[in-house]
Formats: structure tokens, sequence, C-alpha cells
């Protein structure tokens, strides 16, 4: 019938259009974060001239690290066949990066409780973007409680497969009661790094839980898919 086949055109030209500006929506991203490797660069220089050897290493890595992130950004904005499943060793990237944040933890007289299983702890999500979700959830540790605040890091295999990573500290925890809410934030943080963190667990067969930890400060329990081994 006429009505049916106008419905139809209607419904073709909706999803062509919708093709179409998330294209543009990838492409703008992508075009954003290639952007950021001249200042990321500029920062490496600055780094590399440094007097103190040891602050120019510890610069020197939290630049990787910011490159890494872009590097992450440009190639999930620019990759349109999302066919395949990512996966990561949990025990390795988790530990690298708990490595790179206890020099910190160390200079902030910040007593770390960690607990890593042995691995390797296969999870649904790539390398890179597993780094990325701990580095979140840590620099919230960091940016949220004062020093000398203890924390702890405990990361176990899930019985189903996949990997429990469990993140608290001895702070005030959070202020507001539903913290992974996007763009819910308590302070002058922009409230999105829990939601990422969340988005990264639920893509990998997992899910995300934040709230009050044993001693009242703040808990995110991050739970992850299993990937393949």
């Amino acid at each position: 019938p006429p009505e049916i086949r106008d419905v139809g055109a209607a419904l073709n030209h909706l999803a062509a259009r919708i093709r179409e500006l998330l294209a543009r929506e990838r492409e703008a991203v992508a075009d954003l974060s290639h952007r950021l490797r001249t200042p990321v660069t500029a920062l490496r220089l600055e780094a590399e001239t440094l007097r103190d050897k040891d602050e120019a290493a510890r610069v020197g890595e939290a630049v990787d690290s910011v490159e890494r992130m872009v590097s992450q950004v440009i190639r999930e904005a620019r990759r349109f066949d999302r066919g395949g499943t990512p996966s990561c060793d949990a025990a390795q990237v988790v530990g690298d990066r708990v490595a790179f944040w206890s020099a910190l933890a160390e200079d902030q007289d910040r007593p770390l409780r960690l607990g890593l299983a042995d691995g390797p702890i296969a999870v649904g999500v790539s390398g890179p973007e597993l780094a990325a979700c701990v580095d979140l959830l840590l620099e919230n540790v960091f940016a949220h409680t004062p020093d000398g605040t203890p924390f702890t890091v405990e990361l176990t295999a899930r019985p189903g497969g996949g990997a429990l990573l469990v993140i608290a500290d001895e702070g005030t925890g959070f202020a507001l009661p539903d913290p992974v809410g996007r763009g819910a934030s308590g302070g002058s943080s922009t409230g999105l790094g829990l939601d990422i963190a969340r988005r990264t667990a639920e893509d990998s067969g997992g899910r995300l839980r934040a709230g009050s930890s044993p001693s009242g400060g703040a808990e995110v329990i991050l739970e992850l898919g299993p990937g393949l081994t």
C-alpha cells in the first residue's frame, strides 16, 4: 500500500541520516584527538628538559599515558567495523597501572594495600581501554582525597570468567547518592569518569557499582566479562 511505502521510504531516509551523523561524530572526535597530539608532544619536550632525571622520567611516563589514551580515542572513533571480541590480561594491565600510580602514592604518603591475583586473567576489553579505565578510577582517589589517605586495589578472577576489580579509599566517600550517573559530580570534576568506567564494564559484559567502602570512604567495584583465552 502507498502508506506502507511512504513509511518505508521515511525510515530508510532516517537510517541514512543517522549513519551520516554518526560518521561525522566519529570523525570530529578523531580530529579533536589528533589535534591533542601537538600539545602532548610539547609536554614531552618540556619533560626532557627537566634537570631532575627522576622527575623527568615520571613526567615522561605520564605523557606516555596521555598519548596512549589519545591514540585509543582515535582508533575507537574510526573503527566503523566493531566486529571481533577485544581481550587482554587484566592482571598485567592493572599491575602496570598500579605500578605507575604507586610512585605518586609514595610521594603523597598514601599507604597502598595491593592484592592482585596471579594472571593471566582474560577480560573482554582491550588493553588500552582497561588501562584508561583503571587510570580514571585511581585518578579519582588522588583528586578527591587528601594526601596520606590510604587506598586499596584488589583484582580477583570471577568464577564464570572475567575479573573483579575493587578500588576503595578511606576518604570521606562520594558526595552524591548515585555517583555513577553521567555528569553527576559533587565537586569540581566533570562527573564523567565513573560513567566511562561503567560503559567499559558493560561493553565487556560486566557492570560497575559504586558506594561506601567498609571504612566509610569511596568504593568502586568493576566487574569485567570474560575475554579470549
